[in-house]
């Protein structure tokens, strides 16, 4: 069976479609979890106080934040950094330390995720 790997190209190739398509298969991923684990889950809230969760729910911010944050600093960095090292190649190292800069981002937000677990 051959498959027309043309309509899929063309349906990826639009950022709104992949957008949405990212979106509504993150949802039916996480409605399936939660169907599938609902008993494990139930048993849990019974053990775990509230406020672990909320503890839990900014650690997971603290890294998703800083990990976008990361991404875009990075991307920045990156693009801009080749049309740099096009233009004078030596500036390379410059550009390979404003990309590590950006990655620290999301080094101190899981530092401080870590923080915010331990204090739990």
């Amino acid at each position: 069976m051959k498959m027309n790997t043309r309509r899929i190209t063309e349906f990826f190739s639009n950022p709104k479609r992949l957008l949405t398509f990212l979106i509504f298969f993150n949802i039916a991923v996480l409605v399936i979890s939660l169907l599938a684990f609902q008993p494990s889950i139930a048993r849990a809230q019974e053990a775990a106080p509230a406020e672990a969760g909320f503890g839990l729910m900014a650690a997971a911010v603290a890294v998703a934040g800083s990990g976008i944050a990361a991404g875009i600093a990075v991307y920045g960095a990156a693009t801009a950094g080749a049309a740099a090292i096009a233009e004078r190649p030596g500036i390379a190292t410059w550009v390979i330390i404003l990309a590590g800069l950006g990655e620290g981002i999301a080094i101190y937000g899981l530092i401080i995720s870590i923080l915010i677990i331990g204090s739990i």
